[in-house]
């Protein structure tokens, strides 16, 4: 039997990976659905859990998760729908007005000997182009969601499977006797992170939601729903999901209220993200700043806006599962920020 170096191994195994992302590239179409089925199921599996306490037949469980999915998601669906097609109307008119407050900035800066060719700047930089930012994330999301009964389906086939998952996963790995306490610490990892995860953004949508509409600013559920997506991306996400609510804000509002808009999404992201979420989820959990922004051009590239969205998310099941392998563990400590290197030492 040929002998491979540790070199030739290493390159095997990128060759494999490189197969298998391009077959993930040619079949997203049915690959994104089938993952975002799995998040929601995981997220629901504590649920299907806590019912099963209960005593309430799986079955029953399972319809009652399902039927609340499906109510939350179309009530909501029902409130953007209407709030992401007003504002697609009224797009066209902000971009204008935003367009004019950069000439006026621009303007400004000339009169304190600041000389900046217009014309030139709004060619390399035009700030109205930022609105699409979330119109085009909400359009790919869409997409995705137009598969709805085909996700639902899955979910309900995952949820039946979910309570035989942890020792399918042990027979697969040849530990009948689940010895191997690894793989429950991975799976309890996964399952506690997204629910963690989910929950710090939901109330994270509803707070930004709630102070947008305090302010009076326009299409407060749509920024809410925003927040609520990209907060699964950390430290990149909430800045992202502020830009178009703030430059809302000053075409509709004026500079203070714009100002008022950026303070209010620092302070919720701060204790959102800063108090409660650690508070929650411990430390150990974290990926540095660089592989947030390298997961999301990865995933987005792979999956779509879908893969934008669960980026983060992604990339931490691969860092979970590098920590609970020996050979692994080096990589998920690159993958860390700097605490986790830190208390490593």
């Amino acid at each position: 039997m040929t002998q491979f170096s540790g070199a030739h191994r290493s390159l095997l195994v990128m060759a494999c990976l490189v197969i298998i992302f391009a077959g993930i590239k040619l079949a997203s179409e049915i690959v994104t659905p089938f993952i975002l089925a799995a998040f929601i199921a995981i997220i629901c599996s504590p649920l299907l859990h806590a019912l099963g306490k209960f005593r309430i037949p799986k079955g029953l469980a399972i319809v009652l998760i399902i039927m609340m999915v499906v109510g939350v998601t179309f009530s909501i669906a029902g409130l953007v729908g209407q709030s992401v097609n007003d504002f697609s109307k009224q797009l066209p008119e902000y971009k204008a007005q935003l367009q004019d407050k950069f000439v006026w900035l621009v303007n400004w800066a000339a009169q304190y000997g600041v000389p900046i060719d217009k014309q030139q700047l709004l060619k390399l930089f035009d700030p109205s182009q930022l609105f699409d930012v979330a119109t085009i994330m909400l359009a790919g999301f869409g997409g995705v969601m137009a598969n709805i009964f085909l996700i639902l389906l899955t979910v309900v086939f995952m949820l039946f499977e979910a309570p035989m998952l942890h020792k399918k996963v042990h027979l697969a790995l040849d530990d009948p006797e689940m010895k191997m306490q690894a793989i429950d610490r991975f799976l309890n990892s996964i399952n506690s992170y997204l629910a963690i995860k989910t929950l710090v953004s939901l109330a994270t949508g509803v707070a930004v939601s709630l102070f947008l509409w305090a302010l009076g600013l326009d299409y407060f559920v749509l920024w809410g729903l925003v927040a609520f997506l990209l907060n699964y991306i950390p430290n990149i996400g909430s800045i992202i999901a502020a830009i178009p609510a703030v430059l809302l804000a000053l075409v509709t509002l004026g500079a203070w209220q714009a100002g008022v808009v950026a303070i209010g999404y620092v302070v919720v992201n701060t204790v959102m993200g800063n108090i409660i979420e650690p508070r929650y989820m411990g430390k150990g959990l974290g990926l540095s700043t660089l592989v947030v922004f390298l997961s999301l051009i990865f995933w987005g590239w792979l999956l779509g806006t879908v893969g934008m969205l669960l980026s983060v998310p992604l990339t931490m099941i691969v860092k979970i599962a590098l920590e609970n392998t020996e050979r692994g563990r080096w990589l998920a400590v690159m993958l860390g920020n700097t605490d986790e290197a830190a208390d490593a030492q």
